[in-house]
């Protein structure tokens, strides 16, 4: 059977030992704008390009709409949306979609810092069309 390989593996690899690494430290319960600082100075850390904050143009057949903020923007690669509720709300992963559809990046993640850390996986081939997407949850922080 043929390997499987991912879209930006090692980023997303890093990206998510990072957030496990700012979960572990600082645990549940603070503001998601805390977490975001948190893991800018982890993957800053860890040698990656971080803009926090990225104001990119939303577009309606050729007119600019206006403006989304996306939390982060890793190695001008990566989008990485975060959550720090307690309960995840359904249209969060939608959000992910939209902003890689807005970047015409290929891969997203959704960070939840909720009550147990979880992550998921947001893939657009074509900054259209969703060609996967995945949920990890994990109670011991290792990914």
């Amino acid at each position: 059977m043929a390997q499987r390989t991912l879209i930006h593996e090692e980023l997303t690899r890093s990206v998510i030992g990072a957030f496990y690494e700012v979960y572990n430290t600082l645990g549940f319960g603070f503001k998601e704008h805390i977490y975001s600082l948190a893991l800018e100075r982890e993957l800053r850390s860890r040698g990656h390009r971080v803009g926090r904050e990225v104001s990119v143009i939303v577009f309606y057949k050729g007119d600019e709409l206006g403006r989304q903020r996306i939390d982060l923007i890793v190695d001008e690669t990566l989008v990485v949306e975060i959550k720090s509720t307690f309960d995840l709300r359904h249209g969060a992963r939608d959000q992910v979609h939209n902003y890689l559809h807005a970047t015409r990046l290929e891969v997203g993640l959704l960070l939840h810092f909720g009550p147990r850390p979880k992550f998921y996986r947001v893939i657009s081939t074509n900054g259209y069309d969703v060609s996967a997407e995945s949920a990890v949850s994990a109670q011991s922080g290792n990914t």
